[in-house]
């Protein structure tokens, strides 16, 4: 694995969705660089420090979050002479976010008064009162032509469904959750899942395993929206279906993979380099003085990475959760779908070098990766 230069960074850094550009956050400048040749394309310099960076969804337009000011600048990569900025005044701004179009701007302010979409096109903007949260509660369809966003007044949840052509409220619904936490829409636009706080283990379109415990900590859609995938608190991860959203299947997250379990165990190891000078003869010409800079030395330090086969049975590491303290390191804290619905991948929290991944077809285990630091969030690559 080869590696470029270091450059400085002090703050945000990500990938437009187009995997051309990145996007890097130096204090109160941005820098866009190319992702091949890594040399500078853009430079912006923003009134204040950057907190976050966001691309839209075409490439052409990026967002800079300044919640120290609070303010929101945009950027666009195909006229460097155009430039927004957003400022909510006292209002302040805690979240901002881009539509599907690319040329929206959604905002939310602080202590989730009210939600703002700005238009990039005709600087118009559209206000939803009381938004439950700052940075979850809003997904949109995957055509972009309607926006769920999660509200709350009167002690009570609600769902707004938005047109993104207009930004009108096409209507409203109450929902029977204690706390809402969250909300997505299914692949096919079909359904849409709200979930409740990780106090109350509830799921609506309803499903609840159990009761008297801590509940749901992640939730994803099958791409092909068949499909519905829970991790909870307990360790468990459930998977519903679309016709009868009852639960069919439950992966158990055990501390010691035994017989007759058929999965494999992979175990990552560093391997150094074993670099053979015997057969390598210097002529006169050669300079001395660098020969002794080539053979051992140019090899320290130097490792390639592998996978080793364990043997099972086996005791996977894991960590005992402190339960005197807000928001255990316990239960499913992440979970993705392979792009053919047909395998999945967990982490339990408990153990966070652990990388487990699920068959769907045959309902059961295939393969355990073990790695030697934490884990977190990745895609699956490719369609499996």
């Amino acid at each position: 694995m080869e590696f470029t230069d270091s450059y400085k960074q002090s703050g945000p850094c990500c990938f437009s969705p187009d995997y051309r550009f990145l996007a890097v956050a130096v204090d109160y400048r941005l820098v866009i660089r190319d992702v091949n040749s890594l040399k500078v394309v853009q430079l912006y310099t923003c009134v204040d420090k950057i907190s976050y960076v966001e691309w839209a969804l075409d490439s052409e337009y990026i967002l800079c979050g300044l919640y120290k000011r609070p303010m929101v600048q945009a950027w666009s990569l195909t006229q460097p002479e155009w430039t927004c900025k957003i400022d909510e005044g006292p209002a302040g701004i805690a979240y901002a976010r881009w539509s599907p179009d690319s040329r929206h701007i959604l905002t939310t302010s602080e202590f989730q008064l009210r939600l703002t979409v700005w238009s990039l096109v005709n600087t118009a903007c559209v206000h939803v009162q009381w938004p439950k949260h700052a940075s979850k509660g809003v997904s949109f369809t995957q055509d972009g032509k309607f926006a769920a966003v999660c509200t709350r007044r009167d002690c009570k949840d609600y769902v707004n469904l938005l047109s993104c052509h207009t930004w009108e409220i096409m209507g409203t619904f109450a929902v029977d959750t204690v706390d809402l936490a969250g909300i997505e829409w299914s692949p096919d636009d079909s359904a849409i899942v709200v979930w409740d706080s990780l106090l109350e283990y509830k799921m609506l379109i309803k499903y609840q395993a159990y009761e008297s415990g801590l509940g749901v900590k992640s939730v994803a859609w099958s791409p092909c929206g068949q499909f519905l995938a829970m991790g909870s608190y307990d360790q468990i991860l459930r998977a519903l279906n679309h016709l009868t959203w009852k639960n069919f299947a439950e992966f158990m997250h055990v501390s010691t993979i035994r017989s007759p379990c058929g999965a494999v165990v992979y175990k990552e190891v560093d391997e150094p380099f074993q670099l053979d000078m015997s057969g390598l003869c210097l002529n006169d010409d050669f300079p001395h003085g660098m020969q002794g800079d080539c053979p051992e030395s140019a090899a320290d330090g130097n490792s390639r990475v592998k996978y080793k086969l364990m043997d099972i049975p086996i005791n996977l590491p894991s960590q005992k959760p402190t339960m005197d303290k807000p928001n255990p390191k316990q239960g499913i804290g992440l979970l993705s779908w392979s792009n053919d619905s047909q395998y999945l991948f967990t982490r339990n929290d408990s153990m966070p070098t652990v990388l487990w991944i699920w068959d769907i077809r045959h309902l059961e285990l295939r393969a355990v990766l073990i790695s030697p630091i934490s884990l977190f969030d990745f895609p699956f690559i490719g369609d499996v």
